[in-house]
């Protein structure tokens, strides 16, 4: 039986609410297992000491209690394309932290899913998990070396693409001025930014006005800014 390994509070929390993959069994702190969520859970839950979940976690970043869940399911990046909302792509992001925290800020942005590379990605680890405060088992992701396709399909189907670079000619001096609720932003990797070809298969180049010294921005920061940017599908009425 395969099995991956979630931990942290959250990420366990959020493993349990969405449902999307089966959870085998739960090893908490003694003084945690009878809490109200975990003793609702429908996987078994045992007690263990913080040797114990530090070893099952390989991190003592674990704040308690780890989970054995099955793999995680990842969506076909083509499926993605026919979500409502915007989609977040990737494009050469390395750090599970930073794959974590720009899912976290997507799923709370609305977006559709986002997409990550399949090559040199350490795709959905425990790690992006906890980054994701839980967020990537509610948001659909997708693991693709196809990114370029990806983003003539989107065109081809009469979406925009639009490529975060601080450096190109030609950008919207505002982040995301005039672009459409269903935009495909993709972001590159810190430090190296957009690949040529990728850069290429955007209708457009967005960046973000610098107001400081510091001429960078952090992935997650960065996504956030353009989401949110983006305009909002309005609220159902209640």
């Amino acid at each position: 039986m395969e099995t991956e390994v979630v931990y942290g509070r959250n990420p366990v929390r959020e493993l349990l609410a969405a449902g999307r993959r089966p959870v085998h069994r739960i090893a908490a702190l003694p003084q945690l297992v009878g809490e109200r969520w975990l003793a609702r859970a429908d996987a078994p839950v045992r007690p263990a000491d913080r040797a114990e979940l530090g070893r099952m976690a390989g991190t003592s970043d674990h704040q308690g209690v780890v989970a054995e869940a099955g793999p995680y399911p990842y969506a076909r990046a083509s499926l993605l394309l026919r979500e409502d909302g915007p989609l977040v792509c990737l494009d050469g992001a390395q750090d599970p932290r930073n794959i974590g925290a720009v899912a976290r800020v997507a799923e709370a942005g609305g977006a559709a899913g986002l997409v990550i590379p399949g090559r040199g990605s350490p795709g959905v680890t425990a790690v992006v998990c906890k980054a994701s405060a839980g967020a990537v088992e509610h948001l659909l992701v997708s693991r693709t070396d196809g990114l370029i396709g990806l983003l003539h399909d989107a065109r081809g189907m009469g979406r925009t693409v639009a490529g975060a670079d601080a450096d190109a000619p030609g950008v919207i001096d505002h982040a995301a001025a005039g672009l459409p609720m269903d935009t495909v932003l993709v972001l590159g990797a810190e430090g190296s930014g957009l690949r040529p070809r990728v850069r290429d298969a955007c209708d457009v180049l967005v960046r973000i006005p610098m107001r400081g010294r510091v001429a960078s921005l952090n992935l997650s920061v960065a996504a956030g800014i353009l989401l949110f940017g983006l305009p909002r599908a309005p609220r159902p009425q209640q």
